[in-house]
């Protein structure tokens, strides 16, 4: 499945902090992705998120925070989403059309930000299912190249279908005009590398058994781990996830930072995908 409508003309706004839908994607069954209008006041930094939701039938907003997948230079709002059939907002979120209205609160808040971070040499992007959405944004960030000689972009699913939303965005990003005239060469920093852990593919396993075995590094040409001197990581995905590499990072000496007290590695405590 890999259906996509976008918007000829957006109507009059008529709910609190709404903004339109401009473009919708469906990507799996369980997976798609959207556009809608931004704010005209809405400053971000790539690697945030917002809260976004829709009206309950009692008219009370029901709010989730989801990454802003798009970058903090692009004049409209993108987000990728799980469909939860029972779920109390993606139960209703995957059924919206362009033209459609959704509430998107203009405050956004995160941690998967380069203000987190101390200057290092190599960046880690680790992330499973949607979680790879903070990641979509700052690798279209001409910063993130700015700031390191090598960004590696793990993306880990169940299955091969579930990565195409990554696999596309790393082809339309080497292949868009205005960012090789931005970044040139510099966008051959740029390393993805995707897993699967249920469906054959070129490559399966969990990114932390990759990650404890040393698979990882050998696969990337790499002759030894990380180092706090060089190496800088973000995570987002699971709960899970989020508390092995955890483990795994600072068994190599990262550190975890934050917006005041930057440091090595962060993690998306806020968004779990």
């Amino acid at each position: 499945m890999n259906d996509m409508t976008t918007a000829k003309a957006a109507p009059a706004k008529t709910l609190p902090d709404a903004q339109t839908v401009t473009e919708v994607k469906h990507w799996t069954d369980r997976l798609f992705s959207f556009r809608v209008t931004r704010p005209a006041s809405l400053r971000f930094r790539s690697g945030e998120f917002v809260m976004i939701g829709l009206l309950k039938d009692d008219g009370k907003p029901l709010l989730r925070a989801y990454s802003i997948a798009s970058p903090a230079w692009d004049d409209a709002m993108e987000f990728y989403s799980i469909k939860v059939q029972d779920g109390p907002l993606t139960s209703r979120l995957q059924h919206i059309e362009v033209g459609d209205e959704i509430i998107v609160r203009p405050k956004p808040v995160g941690t998967l930000v380069h203000d987190a971070l101390l200057p290092g040499k190599r960046l880690w992007l680790f992330s499973t299912g949607t979680g790879i959405a903070p990641f979509a944004s700052l690798i279209r960030e001409p910063q993130t190249y700015e700031d390191y000689d090598e960004i590696i972009l793990t993306h880990t699913c169940r299955d091969v279908a579930e990565l195409e939303y990554g696999r596309q965005l790393i082809e339309d990003l080497k292949s868009d005009e205005m960012m090789r005239e931005l970044l040139g060469e510099d966008l051959d920093k740029l390393r993805y590398y995707p897993t699967t852990t249920r469906e054959e593919s070129p490559k399966m396993g969990r990114i932390t058994d990759l990650l404890r075995s040393g698979e990882l590094f050998a696969d990337l040409g790499y002759k030894e781990g990380m180092s706090p001197e060089t190496d800088r990581a973000m995570v987002c995905g699971s709960i899970g996830l989020n508390t092995d590499l955890k483990e795994i990072l600072e068994g190599y000496g990262l550190r975890e930072g934050a917006n005041s007290k930057p440091a090595e590695y962060v993690v998306e405590k806020a968004f779990v995908g």
